[in-house]
């Protein structure tokens, strides 16, 4: 049983299309990146449990705490067993966690959904995203922003299906679109979500493959690179990268962009009707029209910083992003499309930070062990994942409970996110090439020597 999953088995031949790998990855992202679309079942929630804003968004701040832990934990071992044993544990961890969630909706036990979904599914979440990153930088040494941009990118997208998916799932198993009848929909909502995400997870897996040893992109010469300013050509062992200043100083970066992004992506739905006065549907596409966004930045910003460099392409994410923030604290309530056109640009940095940061680490660290080195970074999505909402659901519930309303309710949290978003530019601006004394000798970064040119474009077999 274990050859079908371990890395031996599913090693391509070096005639194996490339392009058959991204739609792999896509699989398991689309399915975990459902988190996004939590905000949906946010509403409901409240009712259901008759909580408030904080205790709901606990359920979502444990799944990204989640997230951050297993990668950083498991980073190593999915470097070790290969993608594929890797998604499917994943797989199994996502499903079963919204079927232990479904039975605390049916059952009204709240603990049971933070059990299934927070903790379960943040399990599945962090194994999971890291799982086709890695082997997607093997397959694509030649564009490794493009390569993190094709991983993520559906991470992202998520949402875009899962949100109208889950409001017309609650709608049609209630009978109908009011706020009682989202509520009654919500059991069989996850329990047909949990069963859709299992086939597609398993389909994922089965076409998942790394690449041979003797492969390489058709003309494409390692020794011909040019070797940028914040990029090596020796591999640091994620033991040693811990140690660096560079991997804190990104640690401060993701954490900055994460909590901004996040804050808003937790509330987004509740947080566009206490601006507009908008209906749930209207709503869930606004969430869904934030998840284009996010996909479309992962794949666009990591795609460019293959032309202008990470750290340029941070500095943007950081400094710009703190200026849509201030422009929505300042003026968001009185303009929807102001509203609108801000949320998104903050939305692409946001899926550009994720998607950009791998390669990030590979210029920094190379690509011996980059996904153990990524896995052990999101433990900054981990603490960004709880500070993010909870700054965000305690300003709106003080605002609430003092008698705001509208804009006014989320205002002071906006500001903090200017003020983070400086912090993380400063660290930014502060990183540095890593020194020779933390790298590994020569032949221990050699675990793929492309010895062959073969085609990338050839059959599959």
């Amino acid at each position: 049983m274990a050859s079908r999953f371990g890395r031996e088995a599913i090693t391509a031949p070096p005639t194996f299309n490339r392009w058959m790998i991204p739609p792999a990855a896509l699989a398991i992202h689309l399915c975990i990146g459902q988190v996004y679309a939590f905000s949906v079942f946010k509403t409901p929630f409240m009712e259901h449990f008759d909580a408030r804003e904080v205790s709901i968004g606990w359920i979502f701040s444990l799944a990204i705490l989640m997230l951050g832990l297993s990668s950083a934990v498991f980073g190593t071992w999915v470097e070790k067993v290969g993608p594929r044993a890797s998604m499917l544990a994943a797989g199994a961890c996502w499903v079963s966690g919204f079927f232990v969630a479904s039975l605390g909706i049916a059952t009204g036990q709240l603990w049971l959904v933070y059990l299934g979904y927070g903790f379960i599914c943040g399990i599945g979440l962090g194994i999971g995203y890291i799982s086709p990153v890695s082997t997607l930088m093997k397959w694509f040494p030649d564009r490794p922003g493009l390569a993190t941009g094709l991983a993520i990118m559906g991470f992202g997208g998520g949402a875009l299906i899962a949100s109208p998916m889950s409001n017309a799932l609650m709608s049609f198993y209630g009978g109908g679109d009011d706020a009682g009848d989202l509520v009654a929909g919500l059991t069989p909502t996850f329990v047909t979500l949990a069963i859709v995400y299992a086939f597609v997870i398993a389909a994922g897996a089965f076409v998942i493959r790394v690449p041979h040893p003797d492969w390489r992109p058709k003309n494409w010469d390692p020794s011909k690179d040019r070797v940028k300013p914040m990029q090596t050509k020796r591999n640091v062992s994620a033991k040693n990268a811990i140690r660096t200043p560079q991997f804190w100083l990104l640690w401060v970066v993701l954490f900055t962009n994460v909590t901004a992004g996040i804050g808003i992506l937790e509330n987004a739905a509740p947080m566009i009707t206490d601006y507009f006065g908008i209906a749930a549907a209207a709503a869930a596409g606004f969430v869904g029209l934030l998840s284009l966004a996010n996909m479309g930045g992962r794949f666009v910003w990591s795609t460019l910083s293959d032309v202008i460099g990470r750290k340029n392409t941070y500095m943007m994410y950081l400094g710009v992003g703190a200026v849509a923030y201030l422009l929505i604290s300042m003026f968001g309530g009185g303009s929807l499309a102001l509203f609108l056109v801000a949320t998104l640009v903050i939305m692409s940095f946001y899926g550009g930070g994720f998607a950009t940061i791998p390669a990030y680490l590979k210029d920094l660290f190379g690509t011996m062990q980059v996904g153990a080195i990524h896995g052990r970074l999101l433990t900054a999505w981990s603490a960004a994942g709880v500070v993010g909402p909870l700054v965000v659901n305690s300003v709106v519930q003080k605002g609430a409970d003092a008698g705001l309303e509208g804009p006014s309710l989320y205002t002071p949290g906006l500001l903090i996110m200017v003020g983070l978003l400086a912090v993380g530019f400063v660290a930014n601006l502060l990183v540095r090439p890593v020194k020779e004394k933390f790298a590994e000798p020569e032949s221990a970064g050699a675990e793929q020597v492309p010895v062959n040119a073969t085609s990338e474009e050839g059959a599959q077999r």
